[in-house]
């Protein structure tokens, strides 16, 4: 159901991009502006996860360096059946996390020390399973592609009133005027509806791999707060980033990337209280693995000895 309504949010978004480039250019203007974000998407494909990971000042760790973590993740990776992703720590008090890759295969998960800082080891599983879903579904490759058309109807929105056609090609000047606010509008509301779609499927995902739905739903419960309150010099810079982090701050249901927490907290709590878990992720959690006694950073403390 979720893949179904991605999809047609897809092609609603692809539709509003052609239709604006041919109410400027008519069928010419059509295939450039599609031949544009063909070159914009292939270039994002290839390059997106080291423009988001130098965006956020992201440090790579390995098992030498922060031992515990780098274990962590490889064991929710596993779980997973999915390649073992680049680990990247972000020196911010802002509690938050994401994923970035074209592909499982090059994948990097990333978790700021604020995080690490607040959430139990069993909370820090649950949130890193929930990246780890976000690759196994592929979300990295698709909000890329939807951030790339939404910026490309952006970019025509703004430039195509004025370079648009000539004489008798021009667009009618109240239509173009129309397409300018609400072409931009429009491609945002379908970019946040898809990745709010995306959102309920990582969390679901994450519940069944690390096998602890409640984890993953305190974890959202202690860091929406104070994730939306602390300053992200990364979010400062650039305000799409917003929609990469498991909780990013918004204005309204309407205008966020994400679901409300409470609806995903809801939705949690109904797999935990209803064990709606794939057998295969049951037995083991793999937060039962990895525990062991001590709370928030002093159990995944990169830094400690």
């Amino acid at each position: 159901m979720n893949g179904m309504k991605t999809a047609m949010l897809l092609a609603a978004l692809t539709a509003l991009f052609m239709g604006l480039g041919y109410l400027f250019g008519g069928t010419g203007g059509a295939v450039i502006a599609l031949m544009v974000a063909a070159g914009m998407n292939l270039f994002t494909f290839w390059n997106a996860d080291s423009i988001v990971l130098r965006l956020h000042n992201a440090r790579e760790v390995d098992a030498r360096s922060a031992p515990e973590f780098h274990a962590l993740v490889a064991g929710l990776a596993q779980r997973a059946g999915l390649p073992m992703p680049r680990v990247y720590l972000i020196d911010t008090a802002a509690p938050n996390a994401f994923a970035t890759g074209r592909d499982p295969q090059h994948a990097a998960v990333a978790a700021t020390t604020g995080l690490l800082d607040m959430l139990t080891r069993e909370e820090v599983a649950g949130v890193m399973a929930h990246e780890l879903g976000h690759v196994k579904n592929r979300d990295t490759l698709i909000m890329t592609m939807v951030a790339t058309i939404a910026g490309a109807i952006s970019m025509i929105a703004n430039f195509g009133l004025f370079f648009g056609g000539r004489g008798e090609d021009r667009p009618n000047p109240l239509a173009a005027l129309a397409a300018v606010f609400m072409a931009p509008f429009a491609a945002m509301i379908v970019q946040m509806a898809i990745s709010r779609t995306r959102e309920f499927s990582a969390d679901r995902a994450g519940a069944e791999i690390s096998g602890n739905p409640r984890a993953l739903a305190s974890a959202l419960a202690k860091i929406a707060g104070p994730a939306a309150r602390l300053h992200n010099p990364a979010v400062m810079r650039n305000p799409a980033a917003a929609q990469l982090y498991i909780v990013p701050s918004s204005v309204s249901d309407l205008f966020s990337t994400h679901p409300a927490t409470e609806k995903r907290i809801a939705a949690l709590m109904a797999m935990e209280d209803q064990r709606d878990i794939p057998p295969a992720a049951r037995p083991r959690s793999a937060t039962a693995e990895l525990r062991r006694p001590g709370r928030g950073r002093s159990a995944l403390d990169p830094n400690r000895r």
